[in-house]
């Protein structure tokens, strides 16, 4: 439906969440932990978008093995999608590996799932469908 959000990876969200505030002109709007990820995040609302900032709360969590292979940076791009479960049959059935068979919750109110960025041009894509 649109871009929903884009994710990048910090290694100090107090740092990021300062930098892109200035850079932006706005505060973030929410911040929040994901227990399951390991993962503390930020959110910037830009017009129909947004920006999600994610730090690592966990040493073996997959943003902090992220940021200690190819440091901070984007990590992905999410996508908002009406139907995630339709979603994600039709693109297992069109060959892209999915990182997680079920939809799962995430931050914002949102169920989640990743396409593997080896299918996606090295991309991390995440499908979002908002929570009613």
């Amino acid at each position: 439906m649109k871009v929903e959000h884009i994710g990048i990876a910090v290694k100090d969200i107090e740092k990021a969440d300062a930098l892109f505030s200035s850079i932006f002109q706005v505060a973030p709007y929410k911040r929040e932990a994901v227990e399951s990820e390991g993962v503390i995040t930020s959110f910037f609302q830009l017009g129909e978008s947004k920006v999600e900032l994610l730090e690592a709360s966990k040493e073996d969590s997959p943003i902090a093995k992220f940021i200690a292979k190819r440091g901070e940076g984007m990590h992905h791009i999410a996508f908002e999608v009406e139907d995630i479960e339709a979603e994600m049959k039709r693109l297992a059935g069109e060959g892209f590996r999915l990182l997680n068979d079920k939809p799962k919750m995430g931050a914002d109110n949102k169920m989640v799932c990743f396409l593997h960025p080896k299918d996606s041009n090295g991309v991390l894509v995440e499908l979002c469908q908002s929570i009613s």
